[in-house]
């Protein structure tokens, strides 16, 4: 899968997004190792704190069918139907992916213009994972 259809799917995902508080839009494309993608949208609530992110909701949904390990993830962001700037996933999103994804993970950001690619460890430095337990 190349980056753009993979930021493609993610742009599919973001038209799901139930965000009737903040208006923010978010949509992502998880790529697994298996080469399934799973897809996720920010599902916003009233009480804030039940709310979840695009990138969580690609995640969670693609553990509780069995995938563990992924190479990618492709995120679009932004108010109303605009995708103008580039979405960049939160702290806890990103400490989330740490938990099944190496340092070398691809974090893809776009906008209709550009795709910029980072690693989690770019995003993440110095992260806590399971190797700090033992």
């Amino acid at each position: 899968m190349t980056d753009l259809q993979l930021m493609e799917l993610a742009v599919e995902a973001r038209e799901r997004s139930y965000a009737p508080y903040s208006g923010f839009h978010v949509g992502a494309a998880l790529l697994g190792k298996s080469g399934k993608v799973y897809l996720g949208c920010n599902v916003e609530n009233a009480g804030y704190s039940p709310t979840n992110c695009a990138e969580r909701t690609a995640l969670f949904k693609a553990v509780s069918e069995g995938e563990l390990e992924f190479t990618a993830i492709a995120i679009v962001g932004g108010k109303g139907k605009e995708i103008a700037e580039f979405c960049a996933p939160c702290g806890v999103c990103r400490q989330a992916l740490a938990e099944f994804c190496e340092g070398d993970f691809r974090i893809l950001l776009g906008t209709p213009k550009d795709i910029r690619v980072y690693t989690l460890n770019e995003l993440l430095p110095f992260s806590f994972g399971k190797a700090d337990l033992h």
